[in-house]
């Protein structure tokens, strides 16, 4: 039986894993056409980005301004600004952070396994930069039973032209 102290430590090494990775794993063994030394990146994106993108961190749920973003357009890579997911396969996934059901062109973003904390997980990155986005899961909805669960301060968002 699961007492207090074990449940809120368990609770706040869960929220420590959650927040900070160690290492963009996505990097290992790939080769990206926009690199840049970890000086350059950490000049580039703020510290919040860095520790999403380079790192494998993962904001805190319920954060993002992405989240509610409603209007259509882009959302790309906030790393090299590649466009990955449209506005119209997001949805309101109730996790906390913006889901969407497909990206782009599968060309867009890459995937591997991510076996960190204890979870087995499938990780997204951009295909461009490497920039670690999310992870997506198979409990999406219709038509492609995806939820591609991101982080909003990996993306931007280019809004539909009118």
């Amino acid at each position: 039986m699961m007492n207090r102290r074990l449940l809120l430590t368990t609770a706040g090494l869960g929220a420590f894993a959650l927040r900070f990775g160690f290492g963009n794993k996505a990097m290992a063994g790939e080769t990206f056409a926009v690199t840049h030394t970890d000086d350059e990146w950490r000049k580039l994106l703020t510290a919040d980005q860095y520790s999403v993108l380079r790192q494998e961190g993962t904001e805190y749920p319920f954060t993002s301004p992405l989240l509610h973003e409603e209007r259509k357009g882009n959302f790309a890579c906030a790393g090299c600004d590649q466009e990955a997911f449209s506005s119209t396969t997001k949805f309101d996934s109730g996790t906390g952070w913006p889901s969407f059901w497909a990206p782009l062109d599968s060309k867009v973003v890459g995937t591997t396994k991510d076996s960190s904390f204890g979870m087995v997980r499938v990780a997204v990155h951009c295909s461009r930069c490497g920039g670690h986005l999310g992870h997506v899961f198979d409990d999406g909805p219709k038509p492609t039973g995806l939820r591609y669960c991101l982080n909003g301060v990996a993306m931007t968002f280019h809004p539909a032209s009118a």
